[in-house]
């Protein structure tokens, strides 16, 4: 019985263990998250001393990649997680291709290929491997998709909207406010506010019934 009952001295230690597993718990997120924040801070830095047009208190991890920044603008509180993309076309233009609000979160891996103008509003959740376009490459017989022309149009997505997984936004799609589009849906067409989307091609859901 006495053999199962711990000591004042390995209470002592238990206890301290406990303490000092505690503040490493505590210090866990802020370690993980000063290098990421000191990288976004120089890469946004950069970013904007070559003519991106941002706002404040944004955040961009790596493992994505930009170009032709002065084409890009974002507004305040936006979050980039690793592996965006935001991707103008290689070409001289004296606008803005890419235009996005405040307060956005865009998850892992997102891509906004923009040869138009991509508009997208505030506060919107874009999940991991999406992918936005306002394009689309044309084709025939005996040419290749690389040298035939592009179709050029634009993509507007509103505030509030939920964009679901490996979803696939296409060429002159508008979103209204508070729409959600479910994952792996591929959008080729344009939908009221609060829509709720899903499929391939994306048709509207209402009371959990499709309507054709």
């Amino acid at each position: 019985m006495d053999a199962l009952l711990a000591s004042p001295v390995d209470c002592t230690f238990q206890n301290s263990s406990f303490q000092h597993c505690c503040v490493f718990m505590s210090l866990e997120p802020l370690v993980l998250r000063i290098p990421r924040g000191f990288a976004s801070r120089i890469r946004l830095a950069a970013y904007r001393l070559l003519g991106m047009k941002q706002g404040k208190r944004n955040r961009m991890e790596g493992g994505g990649r930009c170009r032709r920044l002065r084409q890009i603008q974002i507004g305040d509180s936006n979050a980039f997680t690793q592996g965006c993309w935001l991707w103008p076309e290689d070409t001289d233009h004296q606008g803005i291709r890419i235009r996005i609000g405040n307060s956005n979160y865009f998850n892992r891996n997102v891509m906004l290929d923009a040869c138009g103008l991509i508009e997208i509003g505030n506060e919107n959740m874009i999940g991991p491997d999406v992918y936005i376009t306002d394009s689309n490459h044309t084709f025939g017989p005996g040419v290749s998709p690389s040298h035939a022309p592009m179709q050029v149009g634009r993509v507007k997505i509103g505030n509030r909207c939920w964009i679901g997984a490996k979803a696939i936004i296409l060429k002159d799609v508008e979103l209204g406010d508070g729409c959600v589009v479910g994952a792996a849906a591929v959008v080729t067409k344009s939908f009221p506010a609060g829509s709720v989307i899903t499929g391939v091609p994306a048709r509207q859901l209402r009371d959990g019934q499709i309507i054709a």
